[in-house]
């Protein structure tokens, strides 16, 4: 168990405004008294370390210089805010991050007033924050909108057009820039801190206004050598001419760890009349921490671990994950095929496509946050002739729909759609469930969807997208570790719409589950308590929610009393598909009782995945009743009409 540290200046400070009656000198001490606490907290409960502790010296100088909540603060993508969280109101919460019932991972609006904005997916801020700016400009009230933006989700075109639109904002709009990967540490020391503060002060402002005046009552030519001169002569020391031609007075860069710096330039920059502003600090993933120093990627984001030692907790060996077996399958795909290329948008080990790119570096294609520009890259890659695979998680393709519709779908291009944490997700919540994938895939004309049962069978569909170029393809399959079923050496190219009947017979029985996904082991412990109870249980597995296999689902329902399906998504999937053949063929007609079992009609906060899973009704034991419910049974299989 991981010791509470000392934190008597911190046990004083439980929300910004006890913050703000600090001296600035006891800042240094709060800083580190709240990344110690930040540690030890997420020693216990695992998370995100590493980009936390990275801002803990910028978050107490927002809140101690900034009027938050009035000024709103939003934290672009939402995985930093631990410290941010501590701070306002939550320490006594910190240790229930990311567990059922416990805090969210991310900033969310229902859990604090200092959380204004969600963010759990990236480059929303500064729209969101332009947003909040310009509501109270137009209201007449106080209150800035302030965007804490990394450099990685600076590569995501929506970060540019929002600032493209801030102007009309002016000074009530300030965008931080949290540089933590760019190599421009030479920049970074006491010269730079002077510049900053001198740039952001008001004479310097008042200065630059009044030659841009004077500027101005001279003849064209000499307007454009007087702004060019000023540009140079900063851009010289510090950069920023593209923000500058977004509209943005560029500050900067400074450290973002020097509580001495930081404080009198945001101070300035607050009281600037200029604006929009944009603030570039420059800070360190793990910062104070020196295992998280030495391994940024190891831990970004961690298991419980030993805050001394910094080891983490190891989770029991088992089968290998979905996303290694994807990844090695592909792999195999490419040495026999040269003309497939992987594509991932700023996820290659959390797709696993980091180890496609150390084999095959010129077919390897990391674009950084930016799924739309992904699968669009992807057509243009297929309609030249290449087998382009797009490794995205479901819920980031949800930012590319529009781009699968338009620039795939319609054109009909080969695209192959990896769908990486299909279904619950546990500790990452509502924002990271894959619930949508299969309805908003399986709307599209053209799409073929498939749905990996285990690990085996993703082997099988990754192998079947290879090979399959006649149009769009998806398969989906969720995080964690498989169920354990044997590899295939030899991947079979599976028959389009085709599924398979697993337990049972298509010739007749009582009940037909028909899963798509992993919940084909519980549609099996189902069937197992069913046929315990005198009901002869037929499970199939359907693999293709589109096209469907219209063949197999009509002999079940013709021979089955009551039929079941089972699946990991959101209404309108696989049971909306199936309920319409049934409408379209006059199926229910002959009195067939059709039940569908799907993630219900919310957004799930995080919990254990199997707990997720038993809220969502979609363990055996559900299905059980549900079966029963249709059947008017009891739970002992006998007829409600005859006990």
């Amino acid at each position: 168990m991981n010791a509470s540290p000392a934190t008597p200046l911190l046990d004083t400070v439980a929300t910004p405004e006890e913050l703000r009656r600090l001296a600035p000198a006891q800042l240094r001490q709060l800083a580190d008294e709240l990344r110690s606490e930040t540690i030890a907290a997420v020693g216990q409960t695992g998370g995100h370390l590493g980009s936390g502790l990275g801002v803990v010296e910028l978050t107490v100088a927002i809140h101690y210089v900034f009027n938050t909540p009035q000024d709103r603060l939003i934290w672009d993508v939402g995985h930093q805010a631990y410290p941010h969280k501590i701070l306002t109101g939550r320490r006594d919460r910190i240790r229930t991050l990311r567990q059922g019932g416990g805090l969210s991972g991310f900033t969310k609006r229902s859990e604090s007033e200092y959380d204004p904005f969600g963010t759990a997916h990236s480059s929303t801020s500064i729209s969101a924050a332009l947003g909040f700016a310009i509501a109270n400009k137009i209201k007449g009230e106080p209150g800035r909108g302030i965007a804490v933006i990394g450099d990685g989700a600076m590569s995501a075109g929506m970060a540019y057009e929002a600032m493209n639109n801030a102007e009309a904002a002016g000074n009530r709009l300030i965008v931080i820039l949290n540089d933590n990967d760019m190599s421009i540490a030479p920049p970074v020391g006491g010269l730079s801190s002077y510049l900053a503060r001198l740039v952001s002060s008001g004479k310097f402002l008042g200065l630059r206004e009044l030659a841009r005046r004077f500027a101005a009552k001279l003849p064209r030519p000499l307007q454009v050598a007087a702004k060019k001169t000023d540009e140079f002569a900063r851009g010289m020391a510090m950069g920023g001419t593209l923000f500058e031609e977004l509209g943005f007075y560029y500050v900067g860069p400074l450290d973002g760890h020097d509580l001495e710096s930081l404080i009198p330039v945001l101070e300035n920059v607050r009281d600037a009349a200029k604006g929009p502003i944009l603030l570039h600090v420059v800070t360190q993933k793990g910062k104070g921490y020196e295992p998280a120093e030495q391994a940024a990627d190891k831990y970004h984001g961690v298991q419980k671990f030993n805050v001394v030692t910094g080891e983490q907790s190891k989770a029991p060996a088992g089968p290998p994950s979905y996303t290694s077996v994807f990844a090695k399958a592909l792999l195999a795909e490419a040495e026999q095929d040269a003309r497939i290329c992987a594509i991932t948008a700023a996820m290659p080990a959390g797709t696993g496509l980091d180890k496609f790119a150390a084999a095959f570096p010129q077919r390897s294609f990391d674009v950084g946050i930016a799924e739309q520009h992904a699968v669009t890259f992807a057509a243009g890659l297929a309609a030249e002739g290449m087998r382009p695979f797009c490794a995205i998680y479901s819920t980031f393709l949800q930012r590319a729909f529009d781009q699968v519709v338009h620039d795939v779908a319609i054109q009909n291009l080969p695209v192959r759609f990896a769908i990486d944490r299909a279904g619950l997700v546990g500790a990452d919540g509502a924002t990271h469930a894959g619930s949508f994938d299969v309805t908003y895939l399986a709307t599209l004309p053209n799409m073929v969807v498939m749905a990996a049962a285990d690990e085996a069978e993703l082997v099988h569909m990754t192998h079947t997208a290879a090979q399959y170029d006649e149009g769009p393809i998806a398969f989906r399959y969720p995080r964690g570790n498989g169920v354990g079923v044997a590899l295939p050496e030899t991947p079979l190219r599976l028959e389009i719409g085709k599924g398979r009947i697993v337990r049972g017979s298509d010739k007749g029985g009582k009940v037909a589950i028909l899963s798509l996904g992993t919940r084909l082991g519980e549609a099996l412990k189902a069937a197992d308590t069913l046929e315990a109870k005198g009901l002869p249980t037929t499970v199939a597995d359907m693999r293709f929610a589109k096209p469907l296999d219209s063949d197999l689902i009509r002999r079940l329902m013709l021979s089955h009393e009551v039929v079941i399906t089972v699946e990991e998504g959101s209404i309108g999937g696989l049971g909306a598909h199936v309920l319409t053949m049934a409408s379209d063929e006059g199926l229910t007609d002959a009195g067939l009782k059709i039940r569908t079992m799907r993630l219900p009609d919310v957004f799930q906060d995080q919990d254990k995945p199997e707990n997720q899973y038993d809220q969502a009704g979609l363990n055996a034991p559900q299905i059980v009743d549900t079966v029963l419910s249709a059947l008017r049974h009891n739970s002992q299989g006998v007829s409600e009409a005859r006990a």
